[in-house]
């Protein structure tokens, strides 16, 4: 009895919240809330279209529930042979096309606005490269000279947020015209995030342009919107809108950390198998395993396998060589415009010792340094 009781209960207090909202105030199946101009005039627009579509599907439901109730067969309705000569039947074949019409150029006025500012090619404060691959997204700032790689994180990493967070957010400040120049290395992406601008693809070999001006700081996130593949789902995207101050201050951390990173790649050091296997994993894990995979065991059919195979257990020039200069016709890209001497060094270094392949070979920064083009 207790327990029937309680489930009443529940069901009770489940049902008064229905009634007062609290339960879907979690629930949003409209787009985020805009926070650029653009996708504000965007957003109210789809709003002003479902507002219509929605008005018409009760109009036509109504009036087509009306006819079969009233003129139904069980009524012996007979049908008005007449109906054409009546005022209404005459003049219906005139106000309906009229009535279309203008709701066609009530959405045309405002959609044509949008379609200008989306074309619309102003000076930008800033300037980000977006580039699509299996299966994450790397951020170049053109004026800056920084690049970052964006990666999904773990479940375990990520909690509740799980295909919606990333290791590294595009950063970038508000209240600045930002343009992206979105391309793509291996098959379409779509970097899209509703909250902040507009989708367009991103082709390989092809560079498609978007902007935004973002009025409010806060995180914002989106998802690769062409299905791009097996790993598609996995591609989330995050962006930290920032003020002027902090955004300062994160580039002046970003330049630091690179200036560190080449005057330790440049010393005239050797390095032992246990730091470059550390950077070689980590540098690995960010910008490979996602078709490589972190098992080295690749995708059969798709992305080729680095555990046991001839290239990471075969002549260290030749694994550096498609490393650094990427392999023609395949998806595989040329890293040497990317990573640092050591970087290169400790990631090579790891695929010949990592997954069983005990190659017992190490790369030193100078090596790579004496082959590099």
């Amino acid at each position: 009895m207790f327990s029937i009781k309680k489930s009443l209960t529940g069901v009770t207090g489940f049902l008064l919240s229905l009634l007062t909202g609290t339960a879907f105030a979690d629930y949003k199946l409209n787009f985020p809330e805009p926070v650029s101009p653009l996708t504000q005039q965007m957003y109210d627009l789809h709003m002003m279209t479902t507002t219509m579509a929605t008005g018409i599907m009760i109009v036509v439901i109504a009036v087509v529930t009306y006819s079969i109730v009233k003129f139904r067969k069980s009524k012996d309705y007979q049908a008005d042979q007449n109906f054409h000569k009546g005022t209404f039947g005459t003049w219906s074949w005139l106000l309906v096309p009229i009535i279309v019409l203008g709701i066609d150029l009530s959405i045309a006025e405002p959609a044509l606005d949008a379609l200008k500012k989306v074309e619309e090619q102003k000076p930008a404060d800033i300037t980000v490269k977006v580039i699509g691959s299996q299966w994450k997204w790397t951020y170049e700032y053109i004026d800056d000279d920084i690049r970052i790689v964006s990666n999904m994180l773990s479940k375990e990493e990520a909690g509740d947020n799980y295909l919606r967070a990333v290791d590294n957010p595009l950063v970038l400040p508000v209240n600045k015209r930002i343009r992206f120049l979105h391309t793509a290395s291996d098959v379409l992406h779509a970097w899209w995030v509703p909250a902040i601008v507009y989708k367009k693809d991103s082709i390989p070999g092809y560079i498609n342009e978007t902007w935004t001006l973002i009025e409010k700081e806060g995180t914002y996130r989106g998802q690769c919107a062409e299905n791009c593949g097996t790993g598609h789902a996995f591609m989330p995207i995050v962006v930290e809108a920032v003020s002027q101050e902090k955004y300062d201050a994160w580039v002046t951390a970003q330049k630091t950390a690179k200036a560190a990173a080449l005057a330790e790649a440049s010393a005239n050091k050797t390095w032992g198998k246990d730091e470059l296997m550390a950077r070689g994993k980590a540098i690995y894990d960010i910008n490979c395993a996602g078709c490589h995979q972190t098992t080295g065991e690749g995708i059969p059919g798709v992305f080729p396998a680095l555990k046991g195979s001839a290239i990471a257990t075969g002549p260290v020039a030749a694994h550096l060589d498609i490393v650094m200069n990427g392999k023609a016709g395949t998806a595989m890209s040329a890293w040497t415009n990317q990573f640092n001497d050591l970087e290169l060094a400790a990631v090579v270094t790891y695929e010949r010792n990592a997954w069983g392949n005990d190659t017992g070979d190490l790369v030193q920064p100078a090596s790579v340094k004496a082959v590099r083009k």
